[in-house]
């Protein structure tokens, strides 16, 4: 079973004042770019895998989506979502994305947002994806990027010019990370890009975009705090089809 540090008092109280999870997509930086790479929707069957609050959900309902399912391990974060979503197109389950069992040739499009680099068997997520999606639908999700997932417990460091960089270690060996992230000891399994690329080859997917996201120079402009994002990608965005 995949770790639940999102049931624990204090990782959910320091999640919950995240800007992203006061006001949704609209406070996520990547999500205009995570949202351009999305299949039309309308009239379609949609999964959120790692739903959360229940955001895309919702947004994938007010964009014409006839059936959404939301999957989350965590009950805090299920109720939350359950408490702002009174629509009954809109289904939220526990389950633990290590294992879960999803119908076959049922969804036009699965999204994930931030949720893979918890998964450890990324192979057999992927490959029950592959079975859950019809013919020619779609897979859109985001990582935090592999660059930022390799070292032990990241975090800025000044070098001796006294410029702020992003240390990079062990970037090939892959495996669990702890790291110290809203609560000590939450645990991230980092993969290198051609394990993401690959985990979906294998299985016969269709890679139609791949972005290591940056802010752009418009948000630097609105958010002048963003400008040292632009040193390393800070998420990893892939689509790719059935």
């Amino acid at each position: 079973m995949a770790q639940n540090i999102y049931d624990t008092d204090e990782f959910f109280a320091n999640y919950s004042k995240l800007p992203r999870s006061i006001d949704g997509l609209a406070a996520a930086p990547e999500w205009p770019s995570l949202r351009a790479m999305l299949p039309d929707i309308r009239g379609r069957k949609v999964l959120d895998l790692g739903c959360g609050f229940g955001w895309f959900c919702r947004w994938a309902r007010e964009n014409g989506a006839s059936e959404i399912l939301g999957i989350d391990l965590s009950e805090k974060m299920l109720a939350r979502a359950a408490s702002a979503t009174n629509d009954s197109a809109i289904t939220y389950r526990k389950a633990d994305l290590e294992h879960v069992e999803l119908s076959a040739q049922y969804f036009d499009l699965v999204y994930s947002s931030l949720a893979f680099h918890y998964v450890k068997n990324f192979n057999a997520l992927i490959a029950s994806i592959h079975k859950s999606l019809k013919p020619g639908a779609s897979l859109v999700f985001s990582v935090e990027h592999p660059i930022y997932t390799a070292p032990s417990n990241p975090k800025w460091i000044t070098n001796p010019t006294g410029r702020k960089v992003w240390p990079l270690d062990n970037y090939l060996i892959e495996g669990p990370r702890s790291t110290d992230w809203l609560a000590n000891g939450v645990i991230k399994q980092h993969r290198t890009i051609a394990t993401y690329i690959n985990a979906l080859l294998s299985v016969g997917m269709t890679i139609t975009h791949i972005d290591e996201w940056a802010p752009s120079k418009e948000q630097i402009a609105q958010h002048p705090d963003w400008a040292d994002e632009r040193q390393r990608p800070s998420f990893l965005l892939i689509s790719a089809l059935r």
